[in-house]
């Protein structure tokens, strides 16, 4: 990946509506030009998909919380993946090295709703135990900055 596939990245994620001259414009490339890198980023795996970033609270999901699932075996396999994306309010699930095993991101619309959330990842085979922290205030969400880190 070249400094002109970055510059695509940062501009498809400023807005990921816009055309292909728009975009090429941004980048300084043709059209075609621009077009081919985007289906090549998207070939590569690079660009996963194309979405719509829909406010949590305006659809009735605003009680955002993170929670560390405790376990008594491996959670890492493809049954308990399956058994969390199954569960259609947790909108990311992580292996994780540390005291818990896991670590999933949970959005309802109650603390009802997260209480019964809970009870469903019990249900999850070798879950012993959670801990939850519900989130009050959400300072930023940043999208991934497609330029690696200054040493």
């Amino acid at each position: 990946m070249d400094e002109v596939d970055r510059k695509v990245l940062a501009a498809l994620q400023h807005d990921a509506t816009q055309s292909y001259a728009a975009l090429a414009g941004a980048v300084g490339l043709s059209t075609g030009a621009v077009h081919e890198r985007v289906r090549k980023l998207r070939e590569q795996g690079v660009i996963r998909r194309t979405t719509v970033d829909v406010d949590p609270v305006a659809v009735g999901r605003g009680v955002l919380a993170f929670v560390l699932v405790e376990a008594n075996s491996w959670m890492g396999d493809a049954p308990t993946r399956e058994a969390l994306a199954a569960l259609s309010e947790v909108e990311e699930a992580h292996v994780i090295a540390g005291p818990a095993s896991v670590l999933v991101k949970i959005r309802v619309g109650t603390p009802e709703q997260l209480q019964a959330s809970l009870r469903r990842l019990f249900q999850v085979e070798g879950v012993t135990g959670t801990q939850t922290g519900v989130v009050l205030e959400s300072f930023f969400e940043r999208p991934l900055d497609p330029y690696p880190p200054s040493p």
